[in-house]
């Protein structure tokens, strides 16, 4: 009898030893939707390469089983989002990633939940992804618009600027971030001299930028990105307006509209997500190692895929678990002192990182960098406390 017992146990053992080597044999999968075509192409492709470095950076492997990427475009559509969001459920990856815009986030987010796949974020900075429409699966690894919302607020007060006017484009997200902004500088006591909502996608900006030279502003804000944010500043630099009014504005300038806009960009300030002139070691080996691959610095897009990616590998490193639950109940718990921002830590209530803020400036050209770091703000001053 005890021997047959013996058996029994030896046999019930030798099974579970043949499911963790099978377990460690299948490919953990990462589960891409990124616009790697269409409008938002580019930030898709380097999105893709920031991928690539944090799971190349660890030997290929989480948990001892290979990592393999299934990418799927997303064009930059939140229905097509959706879909190819399903079909890779349905394939069984064990983690989403993405997407670009934050329409198609929002899209994807619920698919996630009802399926209890963990949804990583290192884009799309929409509020609503870690506030109305939070959820226990999705993780955002990058600012928020809040927070560059704030920064604007917080360098106005820096550089005792006293009348603002506010141009944003007429649009939902813009309005409410200059909505935002406008509160908490009427807060500080900071006059509003004015407010235009252009439509989006506007040529001409001539009887704007008129208007404010003619307000005695000190300062135009202005809440637009892309090709609206080029058009302005390239409009307001034919005039010479910044030569008598502060240019800046949550997301209107990076490296690459920093370049479009040409001479125009210098003294144009600006909230940053990333960026490859950070001084940290973790930073400054990445950077390294991406001018050697590709010829050039990361930009924002791949920096912050390949810190969110590398974050959350490491934690369920950390876990020795293949359970998803395992791994979410973890990484909402988590920090990540060696993030090439210089260190977060994701906020238990909301699943968002909470981390410094970096400010910058427009140079001159033919400068290392076109837009060069001139202030990195506190987490705690950025962020309120989690409720």
């Amino acid at each position: 009898m005890r021997h047959a017992f013996r058996l029994a146990l030896a046999a019930a053992a030798f099974a579970c030893s043949l499911a963790a080597t099978a377990q460690q044999q299948q490919p953990f999968r990462i589960g891409a939707v990124l616009p790697l075509s269409g409008a938002f192409g580019v930030f898709g492709q380097n999105m893709k390469r920031g991928v690539e470095f944090a799971i190349q950076e660890r030997g290929g492997k989480v948990l001892g089983r290979p990592i393999e990427v299934v990418w799927e475009d997303s064009e930059t559509k939140p229905q097509v989002a959706v879909q190819k969001t399903s079909r890779l459920i349905a394939s069984g990856v064990d983690v989403l990633f993405g997407a670009a815009s934050s329409g198609e986030t929002i899209a994807m987010m619920p698919l996630a939940a009802q399926a209890k796949v963990p949804h990583l974020v290192t884009m799309s900075a929409d509020d609503r992804i870690t506030g109305t429409n939070k959820t226990r699966y999705t993780f955002r690894t990058s600012n928020n618009l809040a927070m560059e919302n704030v920064m604007v607020a917080e360098q106005v007060k820096a550089l005792g600027l006293k009348k603002v006017y506010g141009v944003a484009a007429d649009v939902g997200t813009t309005r409410e971030g200059w909505n935002d902004i406008r509160a908490l500088l009427t807060k500080e006591g900071v006059q509003i001299a004015g407010e235009d909502f252009p439509p989006l996608g506007s040529k001409d900006y001539s009887v704007i930028i008129d208007k404010v030279l003619k307000s005695g502003a000190d300062t135009v804000v202005v809440v637009a990105a892309g090709n609206d944010a080029i058009g302005f500043v390239k409009q307001s630099h034919e005039v010479g307006l910044g030569k008598k009014v502060k240019i800046m504005g949550p997301v209107l300038l990076d490296d690459t509209l920093a370049r479009a806009v040409g001479p125009g960009a210098e003294g144009v300030m600006s909230a940053q997500r990333y960026h490859a002139s950070l001084q940290n070691p973790s930073n400054q080996k990445f950077v390294e190692a991406y001018r050697k691959k590709y010829g050039e610095p990361p930009d924002w897009v791949a920096g912050e895929a390949y810190d969110g990616l590398s974050w959350f590998l490491s934690v369920v490193e950390q876990t020795r678990s293949n359970d998803r639950e395992k791994w979410v109940d973890a990484f909402a718990q988590s920090s990540w002192p060696s993030s090439i921002e210089g260190g977060k830590a994701m906020r238990v209530c909301d699943h968002q990182a909470a981390q410094g803020g970096i400010w910058g400036e427009g140079t001159k050209p033919g400068s290392d960098y076109p837009v060069r770091v001139v202030r990195q703000v506190p987490s705690s001053t950025v962020f309120t406390a989690c409720k």
